[in-house]
């Protein structure tokens, strides 16, 4: 913003510091600006106004505030402002009338009227001040608009009484079709979301933006209504973009300013017309003003201060900046200071903010960098999220990727279960694929590899996620891991299973293969006697909060035996159908404690094996912690072993 150095000073009873220091002094207070630069007889400061601080500092005025609380140089803001001369048979409200549709869009309209002005040339001091802040002349009417916007931050706007259709101002959306041309000549199309004053026919202004062609100021021009208003930021903006239109008044009010300005600036405005343009000022104004805005009230508790700020300011030097900023203290005495802030000050609406205005003019400079003292408490450990990364860690190191998929399915994705279970169904779904909640991770985990296999030999993907079911009227979420291989081959993914568990400290771990009629699963996974989950030709799903509940971090130290160990090899027949664990356990019994591992190593159906029958065939590792073990102790078991195996129905040990 365009600043001029002269008028400025005009405000203050002595002597400003020179421009190019005024413009440091801005600048160290949260303005961008720079240095004077002479015009003429004046000097120029072009002032970078933050967003924060548009509503108030738009404007001449803001600006002296500020360098008032800054320098220390007190002003002439106390002084009441002068007032016209008013009409005493003649009043507004006998010519005009004023409708404001939608209060919300415009807060505040404010209207005052002269007759039998003098439209003319304005005086060069006008011309003068308006040319250096960026503004071309035009007459002295729009000229006096145009300088009372310059010095209050409020925009207003001059019509032709005479031009104005049915002698009625309206503040209305503009109607679909509706044109306007405005005061350079330029034509623009309206619809709905464009705000517009109109009188009883037409738009005569884009409201907050431009006005109108048709009730425009000229020599002939006699009696003028003026008004101030408060525009809606949202919708000036809103309209300023579709139209591609910026102006001085759309760019004040698309920041929002005070709905209490209007008043004040339209005052000023009929005081200088009165005095420069002639004329009569008729008596009262209209003022459409449903919500009337009050000063807020903050308490400011004196400690909190210096505990934010980390100095000690004393309570009369806070008093003095907060009173300085035009702020009023209703009990300066007490720790609680009860702080009443002006309605144009937008951006003030906590202590803090208060606190920081403290700090920004006592100076920033002077508080000592110091690192902030506070002890450091370590968060509480999550066990959910600590397995949930273990577990994501081990599966990408066995070569699996992870994948997020949205929580919701299609109904015929569910077919894929044997036993259809009781789906939770979206109240507003996006389309009809996401109706349902997913009762299983699987589901979306196999149209991932449909889509990927495209593209790849091997697919290997996983998911932690949350799967949804209900039980009669309740909702039953649970978390769930759950994997995909493709090729599928179910003894590599068991392995998958047991290399996890292993890892998460998990024993016990047993395949039952007794379950229901499925499409998709093959045996349970369970610990013990406990569920943990189930897996399939090439998928598994685990249930995740079980996992984090049987998984452990504790390890149980056994030192290995210095005693050697000994290998028997034995071969079995059995019928097709039975389970390796049902073997593991009988040569367990039979060995006792000296048998320290068994491993299968060979399973074998075909040639050379009787019909009905399969070969499975295992390292039996003998192994004492106390002494070496002989060849006759072995024998022994071993002889034990087999003749366990051999009392079972159809089992024959290979010799």
């Amino acid at each position: 913003m365009k600043i001029s150095y002269n008028w400025l000073q005009s405000f203050f009873k002595k002597k400003l510091p020179q421009p190019a220091k005024l413009a440091d002094l801005l600048t160290m207070h949260s303005f961008e600006t720079e240095a004077g630069v002479r015009v003429g007889k004046d000097y120029l400061l072009d002032v970078d106004v933050l967003p924060n601080r548009a509503h108030d500092c738009l404007s001449h005025q803001g600006i002296a505030r500020e360098i008032g609380a800054i320098t220390g140089v007190p002003s002439l803001f106390g002084k009441k402002p002068q007032q016209a001369k008013e009409s005493k048979s003649l009043r507004v409200s006998d010519f005009l009338k004023v409708e404001v549709k939608d209060k919300n869009l415009c807060p505040r309209y404010t209207v005052r009227m002269a007759i039998d002005v003098d439209v003319k040339p304005s005086p060069k001091w006008i011309q003068e001040r308006l040319k250096i802040c960026g503004l071309k002349s035009v007459n002295n009417i729009v000229d006096i608009a145009n300088y009372v916007m310059l010095e209050t931050g409020q925009p207003l706007h001059a019509f032709d009484f005479d031009k104005i259709q049915g002698g009625i101002l309206k503040v209305r959306r503009a109607k679909k079709g509706e044109k306007i041309t405005t005061l350079d000549d330029e034509n623009y199309d309206l619809d709905e979301d464009i705000l517009v004053i109109a009188d009883k026919e037409n738009p005569v202004c884009i409201a907050g933006i431009k006005g109108g062609k048709s009730p425009e100021i000229d020599r002939k021009t006699k009696r003028i209504v003026l008004e101030a208003a408060n525009f809606s930021p949202q919708i000036t903006r809103q309209a300023s973009k579709q139209l591609k239109l910026r102006t001085d008044a759309s760019w004040r009010f698309e920041n929002q300013i005070d709905v209490n300005l209007t008043e004040g600036a339209i005052d000023m405005a009929a005081y200088l017309i009165q005095k420069i343009a002639g004329g009569k000022v008729l008596n009262g104004l209209i003022d459409v003003y449903p919500k009337k805005v009050r000063p807020r009230k903050i308490g400011l508790d004196i400690e909190k201060v210096k505990s934010l700020l980390g100095v000690e300011i004393s309570k009369k030097e806070i008093v003095r900046i907060l009173e300085s900023l035009s702020f009023k203290i209703q009990n300066p005495k007490s720790k609680i200071l009860d702080v009443i802030v002006p309605t144009y000050r937008l951006d003030i609406s906590i202590p803090e903010d208060l606190i920081e205005e403290i700090g920004r003019i006592y100076g920033f400079e002077k508080i000592p960098s110091r690192l902030p003292e506070a002890s450091i408490i370590p968060p509480q450990r999550n066990e959910d999220l600590v397995y949930q990364n273990k577990i994501k860690d081990i599966l990408v190191n066995l070569g699996f990727s992870e994948v997020y998929n949205y929580s919701f399915v299609d109904e015929k994705e569910i077919e894929l279960y044997q036993t259809k279970p009781s789906l939770v169904e979206v109240a507003n779904p996006v389309s009809q694929e996401q109706k349902y909640l997913r009762p299983s991770l699987i589901l979306n985990l196999l149209k991932n590899v449909r889509e990927n296999k495209k593209y790849f030999e091997e697919v290997r993907l996983f998911e932690i996620g949350r799967v949804f079911e209900k039980d009669k009227n309740k909702v039953i979420e649970k978390k769930k891991l759950g994997a995909v291989l493709f090729p599928a081959d179910f003894y590599y993914l068991k392995g998958i299973i047991e290399t996890l568990l292993n890892k998460l400290r998990i024993s016990d771990v047993w395949y039952d293969d007794k379950l229901e009629k499925d499409n998709l699963k093959r045996a349970k996974v369970k610990v013990g006697n406990d569920l943990l989950g189930w897996l399939g030709d090439s998928i598994f799903e685990l249930d995740f909060s079980k996992l984090v509940e049987l998984a452990t971090e504790e390890r149980i130290y056994l030192p290995p035996s210095k005693y050697p160990a000994i290998i028997r090899d034995i071969a079995l027949l059995v019928d097709p159908g039975t389970k390796i664990i049902e073997v593991l356990n009988l040569i367990h019994a039979a060995g006792g404690p000296l048998i320290k591992d068994i491993d299968l190593f060979d399973m074998y159906e075909g040639e050379e094996i009787p019909e009905g029958k399969k070969s499975l065939a295992f390292h039996i590792i003998y192994q004492s912690n106390d002494r070496t073990l002989t060849d006759k102790e072995i024998n022994k078991l071993q002889e034990k072993i087999i003749k366990t195996l051999e009392e079972e129905k159809g089992w024959e040990v290979r010799r």
